[in-house]
């Protein structure tokens, strides 16, 4: 296919300030594919160099659409130049989760001068970058899921903790004190409980498996009454296929047999151990909890202490959100103002608790 029309009207300024804009974004997304590549192997690194070529194409399409109207370089977006940045030196699940928004938010599909093929390629794209972002959140999964609620777990219970003591008109050291033990209790609390539902969960998994000895016990079956299929039916395949599935191990013995799925690693990398995620958990709500205790700590107190703490957690709980909207591909800014909300709502109800206790002590 053509990429220019020999019949094309002359281009406008405002077309090729737009195709220039197009080509510089395309290098820089390169750049970060590139740099994503040179820090992975195998599957991942081929897969990402892939789409470093296929942005190198969309590249000359617009080298070639402008022609001497080319001219110098231009730099890509901030955004881009960030992420090509952040990939050269970290090539985290960050990078790949923010790039899949930028695929996502492609204009060409509303741009006559791409091509439907360029398009494409762009929805595509954002589909592998997901299912490559996808594989890194799975990896981190649970000392990530441990990391967030710990964290948000500490700013919020401690901030609400304090601010209830302070309405009910204790001094600024007993406040204090109640936030010091609330940062002690709570992240022992938080790492002994994610210790035991990790392993928990480990348990449930390695009870869940196939035994590794019952496929040695196929090849004794009797072919007549086909018991195999009982163990595929117990593991949820409808009769017939179970039938069927059990009919065709019993027919090809010679290379052994399974007597159904065997849990993978995924399925643990998923949950993450238990000491990494009772860890993370208690050095993340260790380090969220500290954060309502700091102006206190400083000497503050009353209202210029709780003021002082409000902002200090609504700035940590806006960062945690971002970060949990970026990791799951979806708009940063509402996470952020989501998790602000309902930690400040559960600061409110606690402080206007406070209050009524404190006048009733009154």
């Amino acid at each position: 296919m053509s990429l220019q029309d020999d019949t094309r009207s002359a281009p406008t300024a405002a077309d090729v300030r737009r195709w220039r804009r197009y080509l510089a974004d395309e290098r820089a997304e390169a750049a970060v594919y590139r740099n994503l590549a040179a820090r992975r192997d195998g599957e991942e690194r081929e897969i990402l160099a892939a789409l470093a070529e296929a942005e190198g194409r969309h590249e000359q399409h617009w080298v070639d659409l402008l022609g001497a109207e080319a001219g110098r370089p231009l730099r890509g977006s901030l955004r881009t130049r960030v992420l090509a940045a952040l990939a050269k030196r970290f090539g985290s699940v960050f990078v790949l989760a923010l790039m899949q928004n930028t695929e996502d938010r492609s204009p060409y599909a509303d741009d006559d001068d791409a091509t439907a093929r360029m398009a494409a390629d762009e929805r595509i794209h954002g589909e592998v970058v997901r299912g490559l972002a996808n594989r890194g959140r799975m990896r981190l999964s649970g000392t990530f899921r441990a990391a967030v609620f710990g964290a948000n777990d500490g700013l919020v219970s401690n901030l609400a903790l304090i601010i209830g003591i302070s309405a009910s008109g204790a001094d600024r050291h007993f406040v204090l004190l109640s936030g010091i033990a609330g940062l002690l209790a709570g992240a022992l609390s938080m790492g002994a409980g994610e210790y035991v539902s990790v392993r928990s969960q480990r348990e449930l998994l390695d009870a869940s498996a196939p035994h590794p000895d019952a496929g040695d016990a196929v090849a004794h079956l009797d072919v007549d009454a086909n018991e195999l299929a009982l163990v595929y039916r117990a593991r949820g395949m409808p009769e017939e296929q179970a039938e069927a599935h059990a009919a065709d191990v019993l027919a090809g013995l010679t290379g052994g047999a399974s007597t159904g799925p065997v849990r993978t690693s995924e399925d643990h990398e998923a949950v993450g151990t238990g000491t990494s995620a009772a860890l993370s958990s208690f050095c993340f709500f260790a380090s969220g909890a500290v954060i309502p205790v700091l102006p206190y700590l400083f000497g503050l107190e009353g209202w210029p202490a709780i003021a002082v703490a409000a902002v200090l957690v609504g700035i940590a709980l806006l960062g945690t959100g971002a970060v949990v909207g970026v990791l799951s591909g979806a708009p940063p800014l509402r996470r952020a103002l989501r998790q602000l909300g309902i930690g400040f709502g559960a600061a409110v109800v606690t402080y206007l608790l406070g209050l009524l206790f404190g006048t009733g002590a009154a």
